[in-house]
């Protein structure tokens, strides 16, 4: 008998846990940082195809390489933003730690500091990293889409529901009958779970890269010396 109240509880707490993503309040806070993902991530795409693009073409003219130094210290600006964005919507707890110290040599000697700080090569990686993030949330979205399409079938039957493409020649599902209503239906909840679940999933893996490529914690650290004569 102990044993199979085991078991019942056990079956209990795997439908729960299976069925409670949906009312989690991270779960929406992930969904947010992958909608925001896909937009920032092209923005970033063009700041730096423009900045490393024509900085470099330029670069003979002494304009390009302002450009240069430009966008590799302003990706600090941009990496700082999505350490907070981090922060707020996935489960980490990202800090800062200011490896750049101002020199007494000049102003190159602290430009070369920006350039010698790991915060902002790691930092640069994670903003180059994002496009796919918001590529992957695109992948999602046509998941709760067509879960979105399944769930809503009954108040639109009969209906015919493109599955997928072959040779450009649509596959369809004719929808005409309450029972085949029903049976979208439960189609519908399986692929929404698997879309919660996949988020979620997602956005942890979001969450160890952004970790590893923005927590500056151990950065002073790691902080370069000023070199001495």
């Amino acid at each position: 008998m102990p044993s199979a109240a085991r078991s019942s509880r056990e079956r209990s707490y795997s439908v729960a846990s299976l069925v409670g993503v949906v009312a989690k309040r991270q779960t929406y806070k992930n969904l947010c940082y992958l909608a925001v993902a896909f937009p920032l991530g092209m923005v970033y795409s063009v700041v730096f195809l423009v900045g490393f693009g024509f900085g470099t073409i330029l670069s003979a003219l002494g304009i390009g390489i302002l450009l240069l130094l430009g966008t590799v210290i302003g990706s600090r600006l941009l990496a700082r933003f999505e350490r907070w964005l981090a922060n707020a919507l996935l489960s980490v707890t990202l800090e800062t730690t200011d490896d750049v110290r101002s020199s007494s040599a000049g102003l190159l000697a602290t430009v070369r500091r920006y350039f010698d700080a790991p915060s902002t090569w790691r930092g640069l990686g994670f903003l180059m990293v994002k496009f796919w993030f918001g590529f992957v949330a695109i992948v999602l979205l046509v998941v709760f889409v067509t879960a979105l399409s399944f769930l809503t079938v009954p108040f639109r039957y009969p209906h015919t529901e493109e599955l997928f493409r072959i040779n450009d020649e649509p596959i369809t599902w004719t929808i005409d009958t309450l029972p085949e209503a029903a049976l979208a239906v439960v189609l519908g909840a399986v692929l929404g779970l698997a879309f919660f679940h996949l988020s979620n999933a997602f956005a942890y893996v979001a969450g160890r890269i952004a970790v590893a490529l923005l927590d500056d914690s151990s950065g002073a650290e790691a902080a370069p010396t000023e070199p001495t004569d």
